[in-house]
């Protein structure tokens, strides 16, 4: 596909900062349309969630905006790939010529994991799991993660490296929560505390405020503003379930129909990533997404992890910025994703720069590995 690029990303105020969801989101949005060199007066589009009950307009109101399209819709960290989607296909279709995507989410100041308001309790499937008491995400996340050593004979260790190559990014970011910290070591996960076996606390994503936006438009506009375009090359969506008791097979994520889309779309194979950002709520979730992806053989990313390719120097450069788990999650990460991969794909990252990258992948994971939604993106030729 042709057509569309992303042409602003930036990040609001991360880590702890005593700021409104609102006056986070604004950063976001102003700041990502200063960095694409546009105004709120360009803006004719708008996707965004979790700002309230009416997201969109409660947003659209506070920075003025009259939007012609908007998109509020909740699948948790993968919505705002979706978003890029459906925002090149509203361009196309003439419905927007410039679109902001946005998140923020205020969860440390504020003290809460609340998202919208959702009642696990009222899911369908409760009545099945609720006896057991899971920690929800968690317990469900660590299901997978002990389904997927069992089946290929790993061990912990192999979750724990993914931690690792995360804060050695980070620690190349000094906007990561994690930048200080120093480096962390596949015993100190090891040694975390447990949380649900197998994760400990160190396998599990930040609790921060934070998030992002980027400005989406034509390829045409795009190569009149300042900044160098980033091409939407493909993308794919797949939602699969809500409940973990409906699986016929944990390991079996919808990640594979949405990256087969994504790249039948672009033209391009899993061998063309030259850097991948992927959603790491917990340690197992990258490397299951990675190997429904098709960017790991089934089995081996856990080994890849171990033998450090996803880090700093590595072979397959994985979450960039420290992902989730080093650098910041406010509840919702999937726009962080996409602000990292436009920012390698400029050349803009300084000690953490993928040399060379031209292609990025950008996969968000919403619910319990139950929607997902991946991004392709290009330099400009």
């Amino acid at each position: 596909m042709t057509g569309i690029a992303l042409v602003g990303a930036a990040e609001c105020d991360l880590g702890k900062t005593g700021r409104s969801v609102l006056e986070l989101q604004v950063q976001a949005v102003t700041r990502a349309l200063a960095d694409a060199g546009l105004t709120l007066a360009d803006v004719d589009g708008l996707a965004t969630n979790a700002v309230g009950r009416f997201s969109t307009t409660e947003l659209a109101d506070q920075v003025g905006l009259r939007p012609a399209w908007v998109d509020s819709s909740f699948v948790g960290g993968s919505a705002f790939e979706a978003y890029v989607a459906r925002a090149a296909q509203a361009i196309t279709a003439g419905q927007a010529s410039v679109v902001v995507v946005s998140f923020a989410s205020n969860q440390r100041s504020a003290k809460s994991r609340s998202l919208g308001g959702l009642l696990e309790d009222h899911l369908p499937a409760a009545q099945f799991e609720t006896p057991y008491a899971p920690l929800y995400p968690l317990s469900y996340y660590a299901m997978a993660a002990q389904a997927y050593l069992h089946r290929y004979g790993l061990g912990r260790e192999h979750l724990a490296h993914v931690a690792v190559s995360a804060r050695d990014w980070a620690l190349r970011n000094p906007k990561a929560f994690r930048y200080g910290a120093g480096p962390l070591t596949v015993d100190d996960v090891l040694g975390s505390d447990m949380v649900s076996s197998p994760l400990t606390v160190a396998d599990c994503c930040l609790v921060t405020d934070g998030g992002g936006a980027v400005v989406v438009t034509s390829l045409e506009r795009a190569r009149d503003l300042a900044k160098p375009a980033v091409r939407l090359l493909g993308y794919g969506e797949c939602t699969d379930h809500t409940n973990m008791s409906t699986l016929d097979d944990v390991l079996d994520v919808g990640a594979a129909r949405a990256g087969r889309a994504a790249f039948a779309r672009a033209g391009l194979t899993p061998a063309d990533v030259d850097v991948a950002q992927v959603y790491d709520s917990f340690t197992i979730t990258p490397l299951l997404s990675l190997e429904a992806l098709g960017l790991a053989e089934p089995g081996q990313a856990g080994v890849l992890a171990a033998l450090g390719e996803f880090g700093p120097g590595g072979s397959r450069p994985l979450n960039t910025a420290g992902g989730g788990l080093s650098y910041c999650h406010p509840g919702q990460y999937g726009v962080l994703l996409l602000v990292e991969a436009v920012r390698q794909l400029r050349g803009e990252c300084g000690d953490r720069q993928v040399a060379g990258a031209e292609v990025a992948l950008a996969h968000g994971t919403g619910g319990i590995l139950s929607h997902h939604a991946t991004v392709l993106l290009g330099v400009d030729r």
